[in-house]
């Protein structure tokens, strides 16, 4: 019997209301260390202490493997990471990228045949079932070996262990490199993807190409650290504290839009293929500094391009009590 899910274990967006060809799009909560955080913490509730009933792994590496009778003991985000552990020393290790997902059905149920080509795991158990979707990173570990597989992150945003000297000492081991690179690499600071590292940018007062060592880097990682926690208890992405469409980010998403404290057009540059390249929105005005060169900028007036602000956000709802993050 085919069933609406039960819970939607978050690495992107609430799919059931989008077509296929949508649902492949980036049209709500992007997986970074707030979604992945959460998406951990929900599967705990579901699962753990739950027994393997069946596994399909639909990755080739891990096309005979059966984790049917092991008891799922535990979830962790690290990052952008989460590790699944089961009873019989194995642990699942998945990374979200851009497009993963994890979702839940009720026992007894199965999603939708339209998911079928974006199902990468199949875990049943004695109660719920859990499927991985679109999952870039999907393997089995020893759970002794786990390190191997997350040891290279640097201190977790959001992990019980948060180390802030650890996370500026690594920051400025090349004070030449551009601050949008430095925070998203993951060996520096690890859970803050494209979205935050933008908005980050933009309530320091920086341009995102600015010299590691030419930023506060101490009151960066304070403010990128608040802003994750903040999301981790309230819903969606939100830095303004406006949950409406089109009103959830000061400057990502909104390419050519006036930018919401001085009206100047957000400035926009496209991914470049290198591996911190990605697309970039930053407000000419308000963040000082070094620009990229026109020529990665879009050719066209008028062209906005990247991800569009109006995907994110509810239609009508504003957090209560909350006036968003404030620039400085």
């Amino acid at each position: 019997m085919i069933a609406s899910t039960v819970r939607l274990m978050v690495g992107c967006f609430d799919m059931r209301a989008l077509s296929p060809a949508r649902r492949k799009g980036h049209d709500g909560a992007v997986p970074e260390g707030d979604s992945v955080w959460k998406a951990a913490r929900r599967m705990a509730a579901a699962l753990v202490g739950r027994t393997v009933t069946g596994s399909d792994f639909r990755v080739p590496q891990h096309a005979t493997a059966d984790l049917s009778g092991r008891q799922v003991l535990a979830f962790e985000s690290i990052g952008k990471h989460m590790l699944t552990r089961f009873s019989g020393g194995l642990t699942l290790h998945t990374h979200f990228e851009m497009d993963g997902a994890w979702q839940l059905v009720g026992a007894g149920k199965r999603l939708p045949s339209a998911f079928d080509d974006e199902v990468r795991l199949v875990l049943s158990t004695d109660g719920p079932t859990a499927y991985a979707l679109r999952m870039p990173v999907l393997e089995l570990v020893e759970t002794a070996r786990e390190d191997e597989v997350v040891g290279h992150l640097g201190p977790d945003l959001l992990g019980p262990g948060w180390d802030e000297p650890e996370a500026v000492r690594r920051l400025s081991a090349d004070p030449d490199r551009p601050l949008v690179e430095a925070i998203l690499d993951q060996k520096n600071l690890a859970g803050i993807g494209n979205l935050w590292a933008v908005e980050t940018c933009y309530l320091r007062g920086v341009s995102p190409w600015t010299p590691v060592r030419d930023v506060d880097l101490p009151a960066l990682v304070r403010l990128a650290r608040r802003m994750l926690k903040h999301s981790i208890e309230h819903p969606g992405q939100v830095t303004t504290g406006d949950t409406r469409r089109g009103q959830t980010h000061w400057v990502y998403g909104r390419a050519e839009r006036p930018c919401r404290r001085c009206g100047t057009p957000v400035g926009f540059r496209d991914s470049n293929g290198l591996p911190y390249g990605r697309q970039t929105w930053w407000c000419p005005s308000c963040q000082p500094g070094p620009f990229p060169s026109l020529a990665e900028r879009p050719t066209r007036a008028g062209l906005r391009r990247g991800v569009n602000e109006e995907s994110f956000g509810s239609r009508s709802r504003r957090l209560r009590g909350s006036t968003g993050l404030s620039r400085g």
